[in-house]
């Protein structure tokens, strides 16, 4: 891969949205952690100092030797980058009187700044720190204010070092994108070469080159992800590639017989294998969130197992993997970001195995994933399903899983997911789903009184995942659907709208 921007991770969950953004502009960038400055940097145009979930002012603080860096290439310090360059190069950070989070406006932005250019006074930034710089680095230019933060971006002179104590990289920052693309295309002088086609062009033939004619197996799921890497492994591979799509008992209703039926006319090898009652076996009793992921990974694993003994001479078992799955589960390259959760398809296989790991998505964001599979000319349909989490509806069941359980929100999915692609609101939706909630409520059905479940119905915007807010979905279709629900599925009496964005909650509920 061409390596034009180089993203040193203090440990923010916003840096894999840093990189979400600049592939935005069409620039590729690689992710290290800060202690891992990679030892060739010939190669960067320009270097991106995340956030940080430390203070600068802690023993613990990252403090990486930046000297191979600093006066060589473009930089942009954000949040912890920033106020890096304030505490350990003769300015002052301090703890705020108050913490710094949320919408801000910029009140003063200084003439003739490059950073700023095309952006307007009163423009929309959003900060998360708690710490504040009230006194700039050696040599360093006030560039920008809010009415709140007084040192809230600077330029140091003598060289492309700036830094903003605002977060560019998130939607809430309005003009966030143009900040970006003033530093990396106007300061940096970046191209902007990244594009599907060159993705796809490069992929194949790396595939292709590290595969030769081995064979691959891939768990198809129905979804984005899977279906783009089946594709491009098949374009690399061709009859090489044995596509298994494994009924986990926790698929939405008809999915497994629909997904099959959707593979039949994209030329792939596909075999389905009904393994419901062999998942369901295994979270029995099972109420953790991690453990039915665990579970659930642990009885994906003895399925494939199987099936792969049964075609001779694998090497290799392909996975969907994207990098929203990949920064929630562990720390970027061994780096410091904080763990949210666990995906069932990272983290490699037991030794048992004996099969290699092949992740073709692995750098890319979800929208990216989307572009490359336009770019192959796979169904738009397909391009814009929902994304449908790994573990199913173990994890949109909260508590113990049953098969009681799994029909009754397999049932409030449908009606759910249907009645959106009814009201022409589907593809307004980024992703949907109904949540089993761990508690009954008092309700009454003629004249009888009901003690029944109670389901939360979710529906988020978002380009990535990594951020998210609710929709804000007609009423009338919201009354509509919850008396389709209490009418028809037995054992739900009560319906709730999930209004929480993300941060600080989460997409899913577990």
């Amino acid at each position: 891969m061409q390596k034009n921007v180089l993203i040193l991770d203090f440990g923010s969950q916003y840096t894999q949205l840093i990189a979400r953004r600049v592939r935005e502009l069409n620039i590729y960038c690689e992710i290290y952690p800060y202690n891992k400055i990679p030892d060739d940097i010939s190669s960067f145009k320009a270097v991106i100092l995340s956030g940080s979930p430390f203070s600068v002012r802690g023993e613990d603080a990252p403090h990486p030797d930046l000297s191979k860096i600093r006066g060589k290439l473009p930089i942009l310090a954000v949040c912890y980058g920033a106020q890096y360059f304030a505490h350990f190069h003769g300015g002052k950070v301090e703890a705020s009187e108050t913490r710094e989070y949320g919408r801000a406006n910029l009140s003063v932005i200084k003439d003739a700044e490059p950073l700023f250019e095309g952006i307007m006074e009163n423009s929309q930034v959003w900060m998360s720190h708690s710490d504040t710089i009230k006194e700039l680095p050696t040599n360093s230019v006030r560039i920008a204010s809010t009415t709140d933060v007084l040192n809230a971006a600077y330029r140091i002179e003598g060289e492309q070092t700036f830094g903003i104590q605002f977060h560019p990289e998130v939607y809430h920052s309005t003009d966030g994108k143009q900040v970006l693309e003033n530093f990396l295309v106007k300061i940096a002088g970046v191209a902007q070469t990244w594009t599907p086609g060159k993705f796809v062009d490069l992929t194949v033939s790396e595939l292709k080159e590290k595969i030769g004619d081995d064979k691959v197996v891939l768990g198809l799921s129905g979804g984005v992800d899977s279906s783009v890497a089946a594709v491009l492994l098949h374009k690399a591979i061709g009859k090489n590639l044995y596509c298994i799509f494994v009924n986990n008992g926790l698929l939405r209703k008809g999915e497994f017989e629909s997904v099959l039926d959707q593979y039949k006319d994209m030329g792939l090898n596909v075999k389905g294998v009904d393994a419901s009652a062999r998942f369901l076996d295994a979270l029995t009793g099972i109420s953790d969130p991690e453990d039915k992921r665990k579970a659930i990974g642990n009885a994906f694993i003895e399925v494939f197992d199987d099936e792969a003994h049964q075609i001779t001479d694998v090497t290799y078992l392909a996975q969907g993997t994207i990098y929203p799955d990949v920064i929630e589960s562990v720390s970027v390259n061994g780096g410091p970001s904080a763990t949210i959760k666990s995906h069932h398809n990272v983290g490699g296989l037991p030794d048992f195995m004996k099969l290699k790991i092949v992740e073709p998505l692995k750098m890319l964001f979800k929208d990216e994933v989307r572009r490359v599979g336009a770019e192959m000319g796979i169904d738009k349909e397909l391009l814009g399903r929902h994304p449908f989490p790994g573990p199913g509806l173990a994890i949109r069941i909260l508590g113990d899983i049953t098969a009681e359980k799994v029909r009754i929100l397999q049932e409030v999915d449908h009606i759910f997911i249907q009645g959106l692609r009814d009201w022409m609101l589907y593809d307004k939706v980024w992703q949907a789903g109904a949540i089993l909630l761990p508690v009954s409520s008092v309700g009454v059905m003629g004249d009888e009184r009901t003690y029944e479940k109670v389901v939360a119905l979710r529906a988020v915007e978002s380009t990535d995942g990594m951020t998210a807010d609710w929709v804000n979905l007609p009423y009338e279709f919201l009354q509509k659907t919850s008396n389709t629900i209490i009418n028809r599925v037995k054992g739900v009496n009560r319906v709730v709208y999930d209004i929480s964005s993300k941060p600080p909650a989460t997409i899913e509920w577990e």
